[in-house]
């Protein structure tokens, strides 16, 4: 009976689980740190190095959820960033036009993974372990091996610049607007469809919350020097990914392929086209983190996104994506993304060795799949 306890407990408040682990993290390194990890300087850096790991994270939930898995993520975003830093030291290109090639790039590499997988029926973890050595093969051979350094002030802005004060606060101005507006929307919906409306008072809970969670969010930024522009990539992006997965018809097959592939085909759904498209949105995003990366880095290196790929797969086991695929949600994934950001950031402050660092983010690894385990036993 207890045993059966707990896995109800994981099964429906695995979200709430996630909140008190980084707030009991958070708390920890702040204790060991004398306040410097929640200081807004440290802050800043935390979410602008897990904003990478994010977007990753935002494609490869995607992935996961149809069912398959892509090692090569990693290795891509560096190859991507690396063609970026090429084209803005060697040849100069303007940042728009390096923009469309690197990520026109990543989209066709990208459709090239899936359709190796869903059309020529190669494995998904063979063709992301063949693209891991491959794309790194080829950026030793694009960089020489050799850091290229130094990119162009706009390239370094997209990795290191900031949202001023007064757009930070007319930003969460409007992220709280949003948040009304989709509130009494809800509300109108489900009573025009006869389905419950919650009470009042559990909405205003609501709406305060994320208030108090946007106030806080902008006032910590702002007394440093504002939102980071990489930052504010991700909360776009989490808002896009959770529009399309949410409420599109292609997001409701990705579901629907990752559940039960077979019915899905028998039920007119062309399944090899959404994976298809599931690995070019990957492309894209690796496109995405790659320019972020070199820009962060003011450098393209050759060893740029290595382990990338554990990093972002981690993130969405941890924040709740089954490894049987079917279920996840994007802002799991990038809560995952927090909680391995915030990791690697405190055991850096407090000087972990290295391999202290990659067993306790393994341990986590392990913990996340045992919870998903004991929920679908839990289901069944």
């Amino acid at each position: 009976m207890k045993n059966n306890n707990v896995k109800q407990l994981f099964s429906q408040y695995k979200m709430l689980a996630l909140a008190i682990a980084i707030a009991l993290i958070w708390a920890f390194f702040s204790w060991k740190t004398e306040g410097g990890f929640v200081s807004s300087r440290n802050l800043s850096n935390l979410l602008r190095q897990m904003s990478i790991t994010g977007i990753l994270a935002c494609g490869m939930v995607l992935v996961i959820i149809a069912g398959e898995i892509d090692l090569s993520v990693g290795s891509l975003l560096g190859l991507l960033g690396g063609i970026a830093a090429v084209l803005d030291v060697t040849y100069h290109l303007p940042l728009a036009l390096n923009l469309a090639v690197v990520l026109g790039c990543g989209l066709l590499v990208g459709l090239f993974n899936g359709f190796m997988t869903a059309y020529m029926r190669i494995p998904s973890f063979i063709v992301g372990l063949g693209g891991m050595l491959a794309y790194r093969g080829i950026l030793l051979g694009v960089t020489g091996g050799a850091t290229i350094a130094p990119v162009s002030p706009e390239v370094v802005y997209l990795g290191q610049g900031y949202l001023s004060p007064q757009l930070g606060l007319m930003l969460g101005i409007a992220l709280f607007a949003l948040s009304i507006f989709l509130t009494w929307r809800q509300r109108l919906s489900n009573a025009q469809y006869g389905l419950q409306v919650v009470p009042v008072w559990r909405d205003a809970v609501k709406l305060a919350a994320i208030g108090a969670v946007l106030f806080v969010f902008v006032r910590t930024f702002n007394s440093y020097e504002g939102i980071p522009l990489p930052v504010l990539l991700l909360l776009v992006l989490l808002g896009i990914f959770s529009y399309v997965t949410t409420q599109t018809v292609f997001g409701r097959r990705i579901y629907s392929v990752g559940s039960n592939m077979e019915a899905t085909r028998l039920s007119g759904v062309n399944v090899q086209s959404v994976k298809l498209w599931i690995f070019g949105i990957m492309g894209l995003m690796c496109a995405l983190a790659g320019l972020i990366n070199t820009g962060r880095l003011a450098a393209g290196s050759p060893s740029a996104g290595t382990i990338g790929e554990l990093d972002a797969i981690a993130a969405c086991f941890i924040g709740g994506t089954s490894m049987r695929g079917g279920s996840g949600t994007v802002y799991g994934a990038l809560i995952g993304a927090l909680v391995m950001a915030s990791l690697d950031n405190g055991m850096s402050m407090l000087d972990v060795d290295t391999y202290w660092q990659m067993i306790v983010k393994g341990g986590i690894l392990t913990l996340a799949v045992w919870v998903d385990v004991i929920s679908r036993s839990e289901r069944r």
